[in-house]
């Protein structure tokens, strides 16, 4: 198929939705299909209000219209709710064509959680968003249950993977980061709606590092000057920062899926996070992580599992599986 993907999410912000779009494309195009991105970087954009990182589309209707006309598309897929998106749903929706949408995010949570506005009320414009799609892909069972109760309709299940080359154990890195021992390890956005403070205010031994980069970096870096805060890594790097810590913490609460769980587990990291969607669909019982609302309990004990039914557990998660179900997904344009 000749595929259009349109996300306001895209290089160079890190996160779980440019990783999924990014790797997931390369695997269609290894499948034969063809896909054309339209993200922000081809338009006059602006910095998003509390988050400057991500770039929004300044009045991008009509050159959205002429990209997706100029590849005559066999399936448009929108995976954002974004200028971009809506964008891209007044083109398909005006010409009555198909498309399928995603839910990557908990948006009216991370909404709240910056400016108050309550959840029902982004949820009221996110179902109007879902509602003209042939598909809704979901993450995870139980986003499909939540979404469902608050009225989303044509819910699929689209999994996520991990490159388990990239990702894995590495015995050389265990001496890499020289800090006292045992290292409890948080990789991702440093935003406030990932509750990295309820990790970092944990009573635990050793030394809780942080990898990432967000609007929340500094306002952490002055409540918590004994926390090693590393910055943003990628490639070789990010994978032996994850090879030399002990224990992955995951404190978030608002996580769809958390692909930094999978990177984690092929590291040989076992994981502690909160019994919440997200860890509790990828990780089940599974003995890799332990889910408790205490936190630090779970920390305590996940440091006592086995790295190599961690990383056993990872390989199970592969990026062609996810690709293929993505595509299966897609509504063809007839």
């Amino acid at each position: 198929m000749n595929i259009v993907i349109v996300s306001d999410a895209w290089h160079p912000q890190v996160n779980g939705v440019v990783r999924t779009l990014d790797t997931v494309g390369k695997e269609l195009t290894g499948l034969g299909h063809a896909v054309t991105y339209i993200t922000p970087d081809r338009f006059h954009s602006m910095p998003c209000p509390t988050y400057p990182e991500i770039r929004l589309a300044f009045m991008p209707g009509r050159k959205v219209a002429r990209l997706i006309d100029a590849v005559q598309p066999c399936a448009i897929h929108i995976a954002t709710e974004g200028p971009l998106g809506l964008a891209a749903r007044r083109y398909c929706t005006k010409r009555k064509l198909p498309f399928t949408t995603a839910v990557h995010t908990r948006f009216p949570e991370y909404v709240q959680a910056r400016t108050g506005i309550p959840v029902s009320w982004t949820y009221h414009i996110m179902r109007w968003f879902h509602a003209g799609a042939a598909r809704v892909m979901v993450a995870t069972e139980s986003m499909r249950t939540e979404l469902t109760s608050r009225r989303f309709r044509n819910l699929v299940a689209w999994t996520r993977g991990v490159d388990v080359t990239l990702f894995r154990p590495r015995p050389e890195t265990r001496e890499m980061l020289n800090l006292p021992r045992p290292v409890w390890l948080y990789v991702g956005r440093v935003a406030v709606e990932k509750n990295i403070g309820a990790f970092l205010a944990l009573d635990l031994p050793g030394t809780k590092l942080v990898v990432g980069d967000g609007p929340q970096l500094n306002e952490l870096r002055r409540k918590h000057p004994e926390v090693k805060f590393a910055g943003a890594k990628f490639g070789e790097d990010l994978a032996a920062h994850y090879a030399a810590a002990d224990v992955f913490v995951f404190a978030s609460r608002t996580d769809t899926f958390g692909l930094v769980l999978l990177e984690a587990l092929a590291a040989g990291l076992p994981v502690a996070a909160y019994p919440v969607t997200g860890p509790k669909d990828v990780l089940g019982n599974a003995p890799v992580a332990v889910l408790d609302e205490d936190l630090g309990k779970a920390a305590r004990a996940a440091l006592l599992l086995d790295p190599a039914a961690c990383r056993k557990f990872a390989e199970t998660f592969g990026w062609r599986t996810s690709a293929e179900q993505f595509a299966a997904n897609l509504q063809p344009i007839r």
